[in-house]
């Protein structure tokens, strides 16, 4: 079978079974049910349906009983929303149906307000905590949880434009280098561990270089502001800062570049990077970070680390090495992220080789008949199954009808993992 039918015929068989919000809602979930998650629940499959209406292979009614199904018990506004739960990931969702003008217009008016609420209630706390020389928890800051992936949001609706600046203004400021303990560190070294707490195995804390939870994220949204004309004083200099940070860091393996997925004191005293390449993701590794990089090259007009950054994704996805550390289909951190991340880098690269890689990673996605992929994700013979956008079955089928119908480029859903 031709690689263009199986990626539909695997896409419709996935959107098939993520029909009826009625019935998936009895299954056993891996998460839970949780209609307002854009990560795990009803709000990314209802992204999956979105993007098949905007490309008229689905009816818009799927889209509206999915949204009516995350709004149904209101909606969680304030400190604990975000980008991927609550009123942030609706109005995300909302935005992404503009091939509907109108349609929700009321509804995303609200939706706006309370996220520029909360947005400039996080700016406020953000900007006293710099004031006052201490160190940042990575929700504060990163594309899940923090003010990076709000960035993403903002940029997307003119009303929000100056918010937008602001937020380009925080980033800015956590770039600059920050003092603890008599160490000069980057200003988003955080005390926590990676898993946002405070552990014994990292004494002093942690730098991270993840587009998921680290510095990536903050790398890609201050590019993305710049190409979208929305900057604050001193931004170029922040996107440098930060391509600094990952030059003195980049290590040079057998397969090409990668770099670490986070650097401790030990290490940041030491220069001594540690164990790898790693896993190749979005979420960490050489595949988000090469992505974050080339926007960042795009911004700046620099055709040298543009280069370096698109070898870097060639590298990852054609080592045999690095791909088989990738057991997975997910976009977060699987071959679906993969395809995904190559169609886009492509698009816009200077240097060759990314066409060509990526049959050998569909095939890795879709090794045998369509349905065994659908079957793997929804139907397991035993244990619970996983529908949502970062790890489950909707971010599979998102990246498999991007590849098929050539709309990676275009599609709305890329803004939450700030990679267009």
């Amino acid at each position: 079978m031709e690689n263009r039918q199986a990626l539909r015929k695997a896409t419709e068989l996935l959107a098939e079974r993520l029909a009826s919000p009625e019935q998936v809602s009895t299954w056993n979930l891996a998460h839970g049910w949780w209609p307002q998650s854009l990560a795990r629940g009803a709000l990314g499959v209802a992204l999956l349906h979105i993007e098949r209406a905007r490309t008229g292979c689905a009816s818009w009614q799927r889209v509206h009983d999915w949204l009516a199904c995350a709004a149904h018990d209101g909606v969680l506004g304030g400190p604990e929303s975000h980008l991927f739960y609550g009123a942030p990931a609706l109005a995300f969702a909302l935005q992404a149906t503009a091939d509907r003008p109108g349609r929700y217009a009321r509804a995303l008016d609200t939706l706006d307000q309370h996220v520029a609420a909360t947005v400039r209630s996080r700016l406020k706390k953000a900007h006293a905590r710099i004031d006052r020389g201490e160190l940042p928890a990575l929700s504060e800051f990163d594309a899940i949880r923090g003010l990076s992936g709000m960035a993403a949001m903002l940029m997307r609706r003119e009303v929000h434009a100056d918010l937008a600046r602001d937020m380009c203004a925080y980033l800015v400021r956590l770039t600059e280098p920050i003092k603890n303990d008599g160490e000069l560190l980057p200003g988003w070294w955080s005390d926590l561990a990676p898993s946002g707490t405070r552990t014994t195995d990292f004494p002093g804390g942690h730098a991270n270089n993840g587009m998921a939870h680290g510095i990536g994220g903050p790398l890609a949204a201050l590019a993305l502001g710049m190409l979208h004309g929305i900057t604050a004083p001193g931004q170029s200099e922040a996107i440098e800062r930060i391509c600094s940070w990952l030059d003195r860091w980049q290590c040079q393996g057998a397969a090409g570049p990668w770099w670490p997925y986070w650097i401790t004191r030990e290490r940041l005293r030491t220069g001594e990077p540690g164990a790898g390449p790693s896993r190749p993701s979005w979420c960490y590794g050489a595949a988000g970070l090469a992505r974050a990089q080339q926007l960042a090259a795009l911004a700046l007009h620099d055709t040298a680390r543009q280069r370096r950054a698109e070898d870097a994704l060639l590298c990852a996805v054609t080592d045999q090495g690095q791909l088989d550390q990738i057991v997975d289909a997910s976009l977060c951190h699987g071959f679906a992220g993969l395809i995904h991340l190559t169609r886009l880098m492509e698009a816009d690269a200077i240097s060759p080789g990314l066409p060509q890689a990526v049959p050998n990673l569909v095939q890795r996605l879709l090794p045998a008949r369509p349905e065994s992929l659908s079957e793997s994700l929804l139907a397991p013979r035993s244990g619970p199954v996983d529908i949502g956008l970062l790890e489950g079955a909707a971010g599979v089928a998102l990246a498999l009808h991007s590849a098929r119908t050539g709309t990676a480029g275009t599609a709305a859903w890329n803004a939450c993992f700030l990679i267009n």
